[in-house]
């Protein structure tokens, strides 16, 4: 959520919901990741739960993507 600016153009642009966490969330999805990865006691729902749980998740809906789809020519 460091940056709300960033977050909303993309939502806007992709046409699509945005969620983001706080940059500490990187850390600890990069710790759970490593530990699927090695074949831990852990799984793909439980890595995602555990980083949904954790943190407060901000949602980004698109706001403006007609804008956006015109400016690209579509």
């Amino acid at each position: 959520m460091k940056n709300r600016l960033l977050c909303q153009l993309i939502a806007d642009a992709a046409d699509r919901p945005v969620l983001a966490g706080p940059v500490e969330a990187t850390a600890v999805g990069n710790l759970l990741v490593q530990l699927l990865a090695r074949g831990g006691a852990v799984d793909l729902r439980e890595v995602r739960a555990v980083v949904r749980d954790t943190f407060e998740i901000a949602r980004y809906e698109p706001r403006d993507a007609a804008r956006w789809r015109q400016r690209m020519g579509g």
